[in-house]
């Protein structure tokens, strides 16, 4: 790295620094620029028309009187689409890891049969949004509704209808991972085993921003615009051409301007751009389409929603000796993208967690049902193996008398690198040290007075903790650009994407740290196939690691094309040539030339007018394993089942932090998220109807500021060597650790009624029911 001057702006825009995000001003003072702020000359707009029916025969649809409606330029179904082959939604989610698998096809629109509420049947496009959904409301749909199944298990059962007559008993996909031999053998030595069925509740990511899109064609060159809020263009770009349209990539440009959260949710080809794309060639004119909040609820993917059996085996002193079980994930009606991945892939990284486990032995199965898709939700199948990892800890520790936290001590890894069951090769983490740390900063020492302090007032008080592994990297390969403009800034071009995150503030801080430039020297470009060579956008932890591996290569290839042309123009030879404060230096004489006026004589020289811009290649990355203790403390009321969370710990390692501010708001943003989940967040249908019950902000709980804690976040990295910049992702971190942290926590304050296990989310209604059987049986 270049010396700096510790009093210049760019020492303290280096990396460590919790500098203010540059982004702020634009999104505090309501110049943001998101899809819903854009409009293009001439645009006409889309309105939807969705199923009813969670599982039903279309007998037809009847387009006339939409049709017949002012300012309604076309009203389409799936006939229209298939008559310009126009083809299926795409999973590329199956891989080598999973043994079985059935890939139904998706359509654009749907044609034949209905398979559930929300998937989308015709479309509308009028001259406005009013008039666009005034027709959409006059489509008559003829359906002939059939036997509906929301339950995973209950689909699996041979009496269930079958959705896909290729999907015997709507088994989508098996996969499996371990050595069953080793962990049977563990099992038939242990002095306990401990067994826990456990359900990871469906929950829905709920930007604030629902996905949105404007598309256009020109007629002349042949090509298509797509500006939407998708979280990687290049993958969408890819399938959309590939799969869908069957066009050269080059013919189809997409780009995302600022996107109000993700989570997941924005990382798939949904039905609408295929829609908005073919729509604007069709009619001649860009289509605008922005999602109300009830069609995000109903027509995006759900998270989670997974259901998992598991045995812990321990000897007499608590030592782990095996973990085997199984993973069952409800798909929905189609295989959406990535979710396959979730339960087959994802999952089989983290089981296990932070722990010295032996032999490990896992199943996942993956079932089809009258559903929306589910696919990654922040974390991706991490949460799911961390919940169940912790929570099978947990109950072993109340039922076999062990102390929760020294069980968790006794067998947390402590030393590197370390080879996992099914693995993984962690290379460096503070797991016994996290540990420690939650325990005195969450004063566990001084519980058992508050535990009494709140009997006396006549509720329950608990003190839980949790650890947590991340397995972070996402897509193994990522690429960045460096580029010298003319106007003498310098472009740093991301294949990776914001959301929120704070990209642009912690890409320029490495970039500024990289070549001693100033940070208003610096423009970040991303979320544009046509001004980034290539990305696998956001997703996995993945945008510091992969994306700033990525520059830091494209960083360190510029320069090292810089090196000798400024040694030229300094009349002296590379070696005796350094870099400071932007500027190349002759040794130790006076003589220098600023690195932008390298770049110009380089791109003068260069008749392809590129200079010592330079593109990078991250390629086959190994995961990182961001780690950490979190302990939550609640008080529960027996009278309500109310939970109020008093306060939540976090001891966690990220290894080198570039901004810590940012790290410590992705992490409280993802806890926010796994309390959600823990404590309300629940995603409903009706059993016989297959109708969304929780459709809607008035039925679905999105924790609210009232519901959180005082949150001490406490950041202690141990860097990692696999990548340039020694850190680990932080992005899934808090969603990963903090549904069973406070689950933990909450069972902690029903202990002495019995309680040791109950499936999220613990509302209130739940929790009471549960206290009152507890003091029945006390009774009897």
């Amino acid at each position: 790295m270049p010396d700096q001057d510790p009093s210049s702006e760019t020492a303290e825009f280096s990396p460590g620094r919790s500098v203010a995000r540059r982004e702020d001003l634009r999104f505090l003072t309501g110049q943001g620029r998101y899809v819903a702020d854009i409009d293009v000359a001439g645009q006409v707009h889309m309105a939807v028309v969705r199923s009813n029916h969670a599982h039903a025969e279309l007998r037809a649809v009847d387009i006339s009187a939409a049709a017949d409606m002012e300012g309604v330029l076309g009203v389409h179904t799936h006939a229209d689409l298939a008559a310009d082959g126009i083809g299926t939604l795409p999973c590329h989610a199956i891989g080598p890891h999973i043994s079985y698998s059935v890939v139904p096809p998706r359509p654009v629109l749907a044609g034949g049969r209905l398979r559930y509420v929300g998937e989308v049947v015709a479309m509308v496009i009028a001259e406005t949004p009013a008039q666009a959904l005034a027709a959409a409301e006059m489509v008559a749909v003829d359906a002939e509704p059939l036997e509906t199944v929301v339950d995973m298990t209950a689909a699996r059962d041979a009496s269930a209808p079958q959705l896909w007559p290729e999907a015997p008993g709507n088994v989508a996909f098996r996969a499996e991972r371990g050595d069953a031999a080793a962990t049977a053998a563990a099992f038939d030595t242990a002095a306990h085993v401990i067994e826990l069925a456990v359900e990871n509740n469906r929950v829905h990511a709920c930007p604030i921003e629902t996905r949105a899109g404007i598309a256009s064609y020109n007629p002349a060159t042949e090509t298509f615009d797509l500006i939407c809020n998708v979280q990687g263009v290049h993958g969408a770009r890819d399938e959309l051409a590939d799969d869908v349209f069957a066009i050269d990539r080059e013919r189809l440009r997409i780009s995302a301007p600022d996107v109000g959260g993700g989570f997941g949710l924005k990382n798939f080809v949904y039905p609408e751009w295929a829609l908005l794309l073919w729509a604007a060639w069709r009619h001649g004119r860009p289509v605008k389409w922005v999602a109300a909040r009830g069609e995000d609820f109903i027509g995006a993917a759900h998270g989670r929603d997974s259901r998992v059996k598991a045995r812990l085996a321990l000897d007499a002193d608590g030592n782990f000796l095996a973990l085997d079980g199984e993973i069952t994930g409800n798909m929905g009606a189609y295989l959406s993208g990535g979710g396959p991945g979730v339960a087959s892939r994802a999952f089989m990284t983290a089981i296990g967690g932070i722990y010295r486990i032996p032999a490990v032995h896992f199943r996942a199965v993956g079932v089809f049902t009258n559903t929306q898709c589910v696919d990654a939700y922040r974390g991706a199948g991490k949460p799911e193996a961390n919940f169940i990892t912790e929570r099978l800890i947990e109950v072993a520790a109340r039922r076999l008398g062990f102390d929760p936290v020294e069980l968790r001590l006794r067998n947390a890894i402590d030393s590197f690198p370390y080879e996992t069951a099914l693995g993984q090769s962690i290379d460096c983490g503070r797991m016994r040290a996290n540990i420690e740390d939650a325990v005195r900063h969450a004063d566990r020492t001084g519980f058992a007075e508050r535990r009494a302090a709140t009997e006396r007032t006549g509720k329950l008080r608990g003190l839980g903790f949790a650890c947590f592994l991340e397995t972070s990297r996402g897509a193994v390969e990522e690429g960045a650009e460096v580029r010298f403009a003319a106007d003498g800034k310098v472009e740093i071009a991301l294949g990776t994407e914001s959301q929120g995150q704070g990209h642009e503030t912690a890409f320029t801080q490495v970039a500024v740290d990289r070549l001693g430039l100033a940070p208003e020297d610096i423009r970040y470009v991303q979320a544009d196939t046509a001004k980034t060579r290539m990305g696998l956008g956001h997703g996995g932890a993945r945008s510091m690691y992969m994306g700033g591996s990525a520059l830091s290569g494209a960083i360190d290839a510029a320069l090292a094309k810089a090196m000798p042309l400024a040694a030229e123009l300094l009349q002296t030879t590379p070696k005796d040539v350094t870099l400071k404060a932007g500027r190349f230096l002759a040794g130790s004489n006076s003589q220098s030339v600023a690195l932008i006026e390298v770049a110009r004589a380089a791109r003068d020289r260069d008749d392809a007018g590129k200079g010592i811009d330079s593109f990078f290649h991250v390629k086959d990355a190994p995961f990182t394993f961001p780690n950490g203790c979190h302990a939550a403390e609640v008080t529960v009321d027996p009278e309500t089942g109310t939970v109020e969370l008093l306060r939540y710990t976090v001891c966690d390692d990220y290894g080198n932090l570039i901004n810590p501010r940012l790290t410590e708001g992705q992490v409280v943003g993802g806890i926010v998220q796994g309390i959600g989940q823990a404590l309300g967040e629940h995603i409903v249908h009706d059993g016989d109807s297959g109708q969304l019950l929780t459709g809607s902000l008035m039925d679905y709980l999105v924790p609210r500021a009232g519901m959180m804690p005082v949150f001490q976040v406490h950041l202690q990295g141990v860097p990692t060597t696999v990548n340039p910049l020694g850190v680990k992702g932080s992005g899934q971190a808090g969603a990963i650790a903090g549904a069973q942290t406070v689950v933990n926590a909450v069972l902690d304050a029903l202990a002495p009624l019995g309680i040791d296990h109950l499936d999220m989310p613990l509302t209130a209604e739940k929790i009471w029911r549960a206290i009152a059987v507890a003091r029945q049986d006390m009774r009897a």
